[in-house]
């Protein structure tokens, strides 16, 4: 052991007591140093610390897999096994001295602890377990105890989805990790992923993933419990038992502590407990015992008996003395030798190779040989895989210029490199890439190690980052995360974004769709959830709906339509979207204009300026589409009082009504009364009377719209097709919808009222034509193809328009009692008759041809 006269002190202490603050702080204050810790993520964290304070020239990371080292760098973080050995530091470290009792990787802190030297000071960093072996191997040591910060108080076990927002949940395999933080996704937004099988720069990620608050709870293996400083308010235990490699064994109390004591930061309180998974009565909980519960809070743990040690001082002369130079014994009793590391196990299954033995001659060779076995089992295949691995570099080693082969690397990162693949198959290419990157930060094994470096760093950060994305896809959702940072925060920096198609991204994550004025919550949503969304949009959205307003207030004509294909009550439509429906008004021309409940949220003014602009829009549809019944109205001064009844009850019908209903209206229109008609567009039919413009389609649809909205219409069929001139009709359509609709409806049939009428003249006209020819006639084929009805149809339509089947065809059949006791054509003198307004019709024609 070295004993320098430089000052040795050892900083002892739970977790949270600021020991690695403080040992970062002592190094800066020297001309240079050197920290040791048992993570690359933790080493990294420091660094970044110590660049901000010194600057990065100054500033040194060596890892097994990554090495910043600038030509003047004074300060250097490093893993354990990293730790530089020869070149002398003012300042030394070696943080989480407790690890000096870890059966695998013990020996490599014991080491540090004591060989390792500052010319001016060092410190040891650990658990106050250290504390009585310490004492014994180091008295020349100042021991300082530093108590924690805050307290670690244990607390009920909890389900999972009643765990306190910013815990810590801890199991100890991948398969349990992933279904934790797959229900985590489920309750709780999502979870982040940190074990210590992920690439550093992978867990990095997942780490900022949990501190940036964009999700409250971090799903880990005990790789958390090695001092990454996180801002975890309680830590729940999964299990309380572990494989260490060796056996199953319930985790020591002082381990407990380790992970639990995460929770809480500086000052701020911390809990620890168990999250239950199951009914407690079936074991659906692990469970501490009043012991460990004491300790934990208390920090006291039973002293570290003795530290795992390996020879340091090795033997080069010869394979046989490396070999018994690494199996030495300890001499003193607080040292212990632990099991064979990786690198010992891999040295003896390749020791009984003969290729090797003739190759391991000399001290140079055995130390390429020994250093080549130190090689990390980063995919954990075991000794035996691993040692072929190392047996293969170790035979380009030691012959010809002793570099691996170029093409041999190139290869293997070529198959690495592939992004394919989900959470476990990127798993296993990081820690294949992680051995190619430690390999390429040794410069005696490549002809071009920088090269190599950076080639294997891109590979590896590929890796990393596709792997980030996968836990991320997986086990975060983040629209829920998101929508819980914003119910807690009301964080005014989320960011809004109303995508062209309508989608809504509240910091990235789509909540839903803003169709109008209206915000749908995504359908995929859960059922809680879409109050979240709903709660969120409502406050996130109030901007975006006034300046639609403003867009729908200026917008022109185009932009607006009225939505009406049978539901009720008719909606007015603008860019595609509803926002308002028509209800009843004054009278059926008039409806009145309610906006549609999802402007609710729109200040008074905005709402009153939409419904100028609706009202606006509505009054010049009207006047376009229902010309002929609005001029109808600005012609009721000027008529006779059977005039102005005539237009009350055809603007009442929307347009059409069967003459019978008006025939004394009709039979007392003076000249005037009719000529001011026929320019308004009303013809006085055969069977209807009707204003022939208001038969066009757009003005059928706002007809039927209006009249539906008048009457208290619950539902109706679809307005009719353009271009029928005839349709089966529909039982279950209200009273008067074919009549409002314009046409004649009969047995389960309608005719357009206007076909109906050229119709019933046409047949008139042919049938004076053939009356020398015969007692009866044959319709005209196109007239029948016309009105596109089944032949049974047809005659019914003829039937109603007077005709019967005869000798020949089809004869005209006056009402039985009229023949019988008028003279020819005094049919025309009952104007209810259509029969008679047709002869009449029929005859001034005739006289005006003549």
């Amino acid at each position: 052991m070295t004993r320098l006269g430089a000052e040795l002190t050892a900083v002892l202490g739970p977790t949270n007591t600021g020991k690695t603050h403080l040992a970062v702080e002592r190094m800066c204050a020297h001309t240079g140093g050197m920290m040791g810790f048992p993570l690359r993520l933790l080493a990294r964290e420091v660094y970044d610390r110590v660049v901000a304070l010194k600057g990065a020239p100054q500033v040194a990371l060596v890892t097994g897999e990554e090495r910043i080292i600038p030509p003047g760098a004074r300060y250097f973080l490093c893993t354990a096994e990293s730790m530089v050995t020869d070149r002398a530091f003012p300042f030394v470290a070696i943080d989480e001295g407790q690890m000096g009792a870890d059966p695998e990787r013990g020996h490599v802190f014991t080491n540090a602890m004591l060989h390792l030297r500052g010319t001016a000071e060092t410190m040891i960093l650990g658990a106050e377990t250290l504390r009585p072996v310490l004492r014994r191997l180091l008295p020349d040591a100042q021991i300082v105890n530093r108590p924690r910060f805050s307290k670690l108080e244990w607390a009920e076990p909890k389900k999972l989805s009643r765990l306190p927002p910013r815990s810590a949940i801890v199991a100890f395999t991948a398969e349990d990790v992933y279904a934790l933080a797959e229900m985590l996704r489920r309750h709780k937004g999502g979870a982040a992923v940190v074990m210590g099988g992920l690439s550093p720069r992978t867990r990095n990620a997942q780490v900022a993933l949990y501190q940036s608050g964009e999700v409250d709870y971090l799903v880990a293996t005990d790789a958390i419990g090695m001092g990454l400083n996180m801002d975890i308010a309680h830590v729940a235990f999964a299990s309380l038992s572990k494989f260490d490699g060796r056996r199953h064994r319930r985790l020591r109390p002082a381990e407990m502590a380790q992970i639990a004591g995460r929770a809480g930061r500086h000052q701020r309180d911390g809990s620890f407990g168990t999250v239950q998974l199951g009914r407690a009565d079936e074991g659906g909980s692990p469970a501490f015992t009043e012991a460990e519960i004491e300790a934990i809070q208390a920090h006291e743990f039973a002293p570290l008996q003795g530290l795992v040690w390996r020879n340091a001082r090795l033997d080069f002369a010869s394979l046989h003395r490396l070999m018994m130079s690494l199996e030495a014994t300890p001499s003193s009793t607080d040292l212990w030798r632990g099991d064979d590391a990786i690198d010992l196990q891999v040295l003896k299954i390749l020791s009984g190779e003969p290729w090797l033995m003739e190759r391991a001659q000399g001290r140079p060779a055995l130390q390429r040989i020994w250093a080549a076995c130190g090689l990390p089992d980063y995919r954990r295949t075991g000794a035996e895989a691993h040692a072929r691995l190392v047996g293969r570099m170790v035979r380009h080693l030691t012959e010809g210029h002793g570099h691996l082969p170029p093409e041999w690397i190139r290869s293997e990162l070529a198959v690495l490199d592939n992004v394919a693949g989900d959470i476990a198959t990127l798993s296993d290419r990081i820690a294949a890439a992680r051995t190619w990157t430690y390999v390429s930060h040794r410069a005696d094994w490549l002809e071009d190690s920088q090269g190599w470096a950076e080639k294997a760093r891109q590979v590896e950060d590929k890796l990393s980052d596709a792997l980030h994305q996968r836990l991320t896809q997986r086990f975060v959702d983040r629209r829920t995360a998101v929508l819980l940072r914003d119910l807690k925060l009301r964080d005014p920096d989320l960011g809004v974004e109303v995508d062209p198609d309508g989608s809504v991204l509240v910091d990235g994550a789509i909540i839903g769709t803003l169709n109008g004025f209206a915000f749908l919550p995504d359908p995929s949503a859960r059922a809680g959830e879409k109050k979240l969304l709903l709660a969120s949009a409502e406050r996130r959205l109030a901007s975006e709906l006034i300046a639609r307003a403003k867009a729908l207030a200026a917008a022109p004509d185009g932009e607006f339509a009225l939505s009406f294909e049978g539901g009720m009550p008719p909606r007015l439509i603008w860019r595609g979207a509803r926002v308002a429906a028509l209800r009843k008004g004054r009278d059926t021309l008039n409806p009145r204009i309610e906006l549609d409940r999802s402007l609710d949220s729109l200040p008074a003014d905005a709402r009153a300026r939409v419904l100028a602009r609706l009202t606006a829009w509505t009054n010049q549809a009207k006047g376009r589409h229902l010309q002929a019944l609005t001029r109808l109205e600005a012609l009721k001064p000027g008529l006779s009082p059977p005039a102005r009844g005539l237009v009350v009850q055809l603007t009442e019908t929307m347009g059409s009504l069967p003459r019978a209903a008006v025939a004394s209206l009709i039979a007392s229109l003076t000249r005037e009364d009719r000529a001011a008609l026929a320019r308004a567009g009303v013809r006085l039919g055969v069977t209807h009377v009707f204003a022939a413009q208001a038969l066009r389609p757009e003005a059928t649809r706002w007809r039927l719209a209006l009249w539906g909205v008048a009457n208290g219409v619950g539902h109706m069929p679809q307005p009719p097709r353009p271009g029928l001139t005839s349709l089966r009709t529909d039982p279950a359509a209200p009273p008067g919808f074919y009549a409002v609709a314009g046409f004649w409806a009969f047995q389960d049939f309608a005719v357009r009222v206007d076909m109906a009428d050229r119709v019933a003249q046409k047949l008139h006209a042919q049938r004076l034509a053939s009356k020398a020819g015969g007692t009866g006639f044959q319709p005209d084929p196109e007239l029948v193809s016309s009105l596109g009805l089944r032949p049974r149809d047809f005659e019914i339509l003829m039937a109603a328009l007077g005709f019967r089947t005869g000798k020949g065809g089809f004869a005209f059949a006056p009402e039985r009692k009229a023949r019988q006791h008028r003279k020819p054509g005094a049919a025309a003198s009952n104007p209810a008759n259509p029969f008679a307004n047709l002869s009449a019709l029929l005859t001034r024609s005739g006289e005006t041809r003549s």
